[in-house]
């Protein structure tokens, strides 16, 4: 009986460690499965891959697509279409690839009346990419466009196109959205009669309009914008296209408070181009209309040709000087700019600029940003145009090459100064040695 029990004992103590080694076997089994399966792809949720859809260009989404039905099915969503941007290029110049023209196509079809948002980014200086943004315009019939924006990141592109060709095109746009709130046009061929399609189909929706570097316009073309356009917010263009009659339409009891106005005040030959001068009153009655725009001047002139500007009050707040500009310019700007928010200085003479910083800190008391680039300032000129701001300066980019020790303070004393009126950590910026 004893053995009986004792064999008994072993064949249940057997049985036990086999079944136990067997789930041992099983669950190791099942983890090396699950690692293997790895995450289903497929059915991930329409909305994350919406997501991941949005940041990918053209071709890489149409590849992406041919996963499976699911993601297919989101390639094709409505929400997928309504913001997007075709880069347009060519293969022989440009390392970039190109999206195929027949898939082009095919979304213009599928999807053309979803797009709202859309922009052309020509990457190359080539005409046939420009036509083919012009080809794609003329496709757009059954859109209703809010926003439309022509790119062009290596000039010349759509200025070499035939003007008929691509007016065209855009008026296709115009005619057909009736809804647009934004545009962004530079750099084109674009003409008043074109702007008058504009206004006449988009006047009560249009919002911004930037058109710099549009030479076929006049100031008569964006003043019928201006007229008819009560709604318009936002406005960039070159100054010859800024009028006295421009800002008083801009300030007239019809129009909304303007809120950004950006005017680009370019020379190609020195010399040979004249400047008008705009009326004091003139930016008096818009500035009383519009207070708190943000009056936006980008200067890429040679010293001669600054003499029209800054010569009475004007209420600019951010000014860029892309040139060397005088040491006389800087000092009118400290007497004539009091709304001053940011003042950018690419380059100046050799003459150090001490009281015309002082200057400007001392009038233009809402200065809160400041860049120097190839300019002088001497250490203890800047320590002071510092403490005079004081911690309203939340921008303060300086080149140490600027900085000139002086009797007062050397280069390593001027960080601690300037770090104690800033109430922060300060450092010059470094010249990259690459």
């Amino acid at each position: 009986m004893k053995r009986g029990r004792k064999t008994n004992e072993a064949n249940s103590s057997s049985s036990e460690e086999t079944a136990e080694g067997e789930s041992k076997r099983h669950k190791v089994v099942d983890e090396k499965s699950r690692v293997v399966q790895g995450p289903d792809w497929a059915n991930l949720l329409q909305d994350i891959i919406l997501q991941v859809f949005q940041y990918l260009p053209l071709l890489d989404r149409a590849h992406a697509s041919q996963v499976c039905r699911s993601w297919n099915q989101v390639f094709h969503m409505p929400d997928l279409w309504r913001c997007f941007e075709f880069e347009l290029n060519q293969p022989a110049t440009s390392y970039l690839r190109a999206t195929h023209p027949e898939l082009i196509k095919q979304i213009i079809k599928r999807h053309s009346n979803h797009l709202q948002y859309v922009s052309f980014k020509v990457v190359d200086s080539s005409k046939e990419s420009a036509e083919a943004a012009c080809d794609i315009l003329s496709q757009l019939v059954n859109c209703s466009l809010k926003t439309l924006g022509l790119i062009s990141t290596a000039r010349p592109s759509f200025m070499d196109l035939p003007k008929s060709h691509f007016i065209s095109a855009l008026t296709v746009v115009f005619v057909n959205s009736k809804s647009l709130s934004s545009l962004k046009i530079d750099d084109t061929p674009v003409d008043d009669p074109s702007l008058k399609v504009l206004v006449a189909n988009n006047s009560d929706t249009l919002k911004l309009l930037k058109m710099s570097s549009c030479p076929h316009v006049s100031p008569a073309g964006i003043l019928c914008v201006a007229d008819q356009c009560h709604g318009l917010r936002e406005l960039a263009l070159n100054y010859h296209l800024l009028s006295d009659e421009l800002l008083l339409a801009l300030s007239s009891e019809k129009h909304v408070r303007l809120e950004h106005l950006r005017i680009d005040v370019v020379s190609e030959n020195p010399g040979q181009t004249q400047f008008h001068t705009i009326q004091k009153s003139s930016w008096d009655a818009f500035i009383k209309h519009s207070p708190k725009v943000n009056l936006v001047m980008y200067f890429f002139l040679y010293e001669e040709e600054f003499d029209p500007f800054f010569r009475y009050e004007i209420p600019v707040t951010h000014l860029y000087f892309g040139r060397s500009v005088s040491k006389d310019v800087l000092g009118r700007v400290g007497m004539t700019c009091p709304r001053l928010v940011e003042l950018v200085v690419c380059a100046n003479g050799l003459r150090p600029l001490d009281e015309e910083l002082i200057r400007i800190a001392e009038r233009c008391k809402y200065l809160s940003a400041v860049g120097l680039g190839e300019c002088e300032v001497s250490c203890s000129a800047f320590v002071e145009f510092v403490k005079m701001c004081g911690g309203r300066l939340s921008q303060l980019s300086i080149m140490e090459e600027v900085l000139i020790p002086d009797q007062k303070y050397s280069l390593e004393q001027i960080h601690w100064e300037v770090s104690k009126h800033l109430g922060r950590v300060w450092f010059p910026d470094m010249m990259p040695t690459w």
